[in-house]
């Protein structure tokens, strides 16, 4: 095995791995939406803080998914062109498509990583009373996920060229 099928393969389990703990954060997220809801219609009660830990439990779930969900083929493709095309020619497809989603996240990176910056700078909490504190953190995952996700699409690459070219 090459240095790069090694590369990949490593990248691989790492994905594989960030993906399955994040997996388990659905389950928290669908507790603390039961609770939300049986506060809000048993109890009448609503908290602010409640409501927006929904979104930083989907938070992750989002931004490290993507990665998972690239690895094991179930991000979107158009099958009903792609089915018609020759292996060859669906690997040089998959190439491409790896290499415009690395460009893409790391224009991602790029521009999150001030925006985080100036997040963590204010020490930025939620703008709502009774909100959750550190939203910067929140939004230290994206610069993060984005780069799992450049990692996992060069792992992608690498694969599909392999295959290219023993196509």
């Amino acid at each position: 095995m090459d240095s790069a099928q090694k590369l990949a393969d490593g990248i691989d389990r790492f994905t594989d791995l960030v993906g399955r703990a994040t997996s388990w954060l659905a389950l928290g997220l669908a507790l603390v939406m039961g609770g939300n809801v049986l506060m809000r219609y048993g109890f009448s009660l609503g908290f602010i803080w409640a409501q927006e830990f929904e979104w930083h439990i989907m938070v992750p779930i989002c931004l490290f998914g993507m990665s998972y969900a690239m690895l094991h083929g179930e991000h979107v493709r158009v099958d009903v062109l792609f089915q018609s095309f020759t292996p060859r020619n669906k690997h040089l497809i998959d190439v491409i498509s790896a290499v415009l989603a690395m460009l893409f996240a790391l224009v991602v990176i790029w521009l999150s990583i001030p925006y985080f910056l100036q997040s963590w700078n204010i020490g930025e909490g939620s703008a709502n009373p009774g909100g959750m504190d550190y939203r910067y953190i929140i939004k230290s995952l994206i610069p993060i996920g984005f780069a799992l996700f450049f990692v996992q699409s060069l792992s992608e690459a690498i694969k599909s060229t392999i295959a290219y070219r023993s196509a």
